[in-house]
């Protein structure tokens, strides 16, 4: 139902850098790249970042979003790649029966404090 989402940052050429890193790890490349903003995707531009140099500094307000991986060493890849990177952890990868059994996912707070969040099913055909 979703086509693509954005999500603000304040520093456009570093968190185009970060998220080129970290995305690459579930598949995803950078696909688009215009003045103001960059998108990334496996085949069509479906998460943004978008230039926002007066982003509030709250990292508590930032925004979720969640990314489908194919495996749980994608989810682990991801979550590695994300803190070398300098994200926060915000939840190691791991099950979260409290959503479903097989929800495998890890959380982490971007540069600009967007909660991005990684998950796969296990088990799952």
């Amino acid at each position: 139902m979703i086509d693509h989402v954005s999500i603000a940052v304040r520093d456009l050429s570093t968190a185009t850098a970060f998220y080129e890193a970290v995305l690459s790890e579930i598949g995803f490349r950078k696909l688009d790249e215009k003045p103001g903003t960059c998108g990334f995707g496996k085949r069509y531009p479906e998460f943004w970042i978008n230039a926002r140099p007066d982003l509030p500094s709250d990292p508590s307000s930032g925004f979720h979003v969640c990314l489908r991986a194919r495996s749980v060493e994608h989810v682990r890849a991801f979550y590695r790649a994300a803190l070398a990177l300098g994200a926060t952890a915000d939840g190691q990868p791991g099950l979260r029966p409290e959503y479903d059994s097989r929800y495998y996912a890890s959380f982490v707070r971007d540069h600009d404090g967007n909660r991005i969040e990684v998950v796969t099913f296990v088990g799952e055909a």
